[in-house]
């Protein structure tokens, strides 16, 4: 059971599923970038708040962080400490 289940049987299980992890992902509390402290809650599309610290950042739409905004962060990080 889950918030998918309002699509009902016409989805599918497997997309059900899916959209269950998405969401339950998405709900749950995330590390702020700043206080690095667990309470980064979604405010809207992308964008993130931080309760403890106020701080209001820009990040994917599902999770604080996506897959590439990660890899560009390590990539950056590897060549500033390069030079």
């Amino acid at each position: 059971m889950g918030s998918a289940n309002r699509f009902g049987v016409k989805a599918g299980k497997g997309i059900r599923d899916r959209v269950n992890k998405i969401e339950k992902d998405m709900r749950i509390r995330h590390k702020c970038p700043r206080c690095q402290r667990k309470s980064v809650r979604r405010v809207s599309t992308g964008i993130w708040e931080c309760k403890k610290c106020g701080l209001k950042f820009a990040g994917g739409a599902y999770l604080p962080e996506t897959d590439s905004g990660k890899l560009v962060k390590r990539t950056i990080k590897r060549v500033s400490e390069g030079v």
